[in-house]
């Protein structure tokens, strides 16, 4: 398949390009890491095998291990053959990494620089996180039905620099035996031009309203993010463009959600907040993400390995099930087969079924096999 192409939210990134109508050939590189992703994961390879077959595509699934369980066999948690797989493959899906066991390794070897490598390598600096309620689960969340009913927020999170790649860091010893420990928090203007890009392109296909999250009232770094969103709205009259400081972000995101089309944030805030938008759909364990940037797109659950609860076939495969159809649609072109899932996991859904973490009165409680299945058989019919 020829590669490179313009997807539709402004970035030109190593996606399939393809005829309408013609049929897919790809390597999907399966990166299932620690705790429940070993369990998710498989779900939605199998909902994938089933679009393949249902729609005459091929999809090659290549394994490989990253985070915790790359740590165990090879001593690091992103090994090289990992990392040559995933640029090799035309898109990754990952699971989850880290776990406590791993917690009091030196910090470079943790399974979650895994993640910050990963993406640093495949150029992968948007973030694309959806919040979304399913109309049957508006009484699974813990906010107010007038609250959450009808919400549609897309969070779009720069993923490549602030805090989590700036430097200086480390921890350094002082001269009088104490310790200190230090994090950068940094951006270009390129880097926060691109990432605003995407969000206004974004917004044009939405509701075309951006609201981007800072701190620019007390960071300068927040100062030149604001300066720079500013410069890139001049292109985009359309859209509306709103500003909001994080702490208070965090506030009207659980006051009223509803007045949130497209958040814009860096990589911290957009890494906290999506978990706040995630609870008012009900679980963390419904919101899918996509990676995008300059190569391969890497697709995930933006909820953790949850360690407490894996190996009992109780994790939520949604999340990871509705990543695979954000990779249908963004690395594949593949908008019919993305709302197929999309449109099974409703169905599935609206009979009633439940894993523990969204269950509620008069709906059937089922594992996370079960769930898979349960979404493959609505998506065969």
């Amino acid at each position: 398949m020829a590669r490179g192409r313009r997807n539709d939210i402004g970035i030109d990134y190593g996606a399939i390009e393809r005829s309408k109508g013609e049929a897919v050939k790809a390597k999907i590189a399966v990166l299932a890491g620690d705790g429940v992703g070993r369990e998710i994961v498989p779900e939605a390879v199998k909902v994938l095998k089933v679009i393949a077959e249902k729609y005459g595509h091929t999809f090659e699934f290549a394994t490989a291990d990253i985070g915790g369980q790359a740590l165990d066999k090879f001593g690091v948690p992103l090994p090289n053959d990992t990392l040559t797989l995933a640029k090799q493959s035309d898109a990754v899906l990952l699971g989850a990494v880290g776990g406590p066991r791993w917690e009091s390794l030196e910090y470079s070897l943790r399974p979650e620089r895994a993640l910050l490598g990963i993406r640093e390598a495949l150029g992968l600096y948007a973030n694309l996180r959806p919040a979304k309620v399913y109309t049957t689960l508006v009484d699974a969340s813990t906010l107010k039905r007038e609250v959450i009913e009808g919400i549609d927020i897309l969070v779009i999170r720069e993923l490549t620099g602030g805090i989590y790649f700036g430097k200086p860091k480390g921890i350094e010893k002082l001269p009088n035996g104490q310790e200190r420990g230090i994090n950068t928090e940094v951006y270009s203007t390129e880097e926060v031009r691109r990432i605003a890009k995407v969000a206004f392109e974004a917004a044009r296909k939405r509701r075309k309203k951006v609201t981007s999250v800072d701190k620019a009232n007390v960071l300068e770094s927040s100062e030149l993010w604001r300066k720079v969103v500013i410069d890139v709205h001049g292109s985009y009259p359309d859209v509306e463009l709103g500003h909001i400081y994080v702490d208070n972000a965090a506030m009207q995101l659980v006051r009223n959600p509803r007045q949130f089309d497209v958040l814009l944030c860096n990589n911290m805030f957009g890494d906290i907040l999506s978990d706040e938008a995630a609870m008012l759909t009900g679980s963390i364990g419904m919101l899918p993400s996509a990676s995008l940037g300059a190569k391969v797109g890497l697709f995930e659950p933006i909820h953790g390995s949850a360690p407490d609860i894996a190996g009992r076939n109780i994790a939520n495969p949604i999340a990871t099930i509705a990543s695979a159809a954000m990779m249908l649609s963004y690395a594949f072109q593949l908008e019919k087969e993305a709302e197929a899932i999309e449109q099974a996991i409703v169905k599935t859904l609206d009979l009633g079924y439940r894993t523990k973490d969204i269950q509620g009165p008069g709906t059937q409680t089922v594992g996370t096999v079960e769930m898979g299945d349960a979404i493959v058989k609505n998506l065969n019919e």
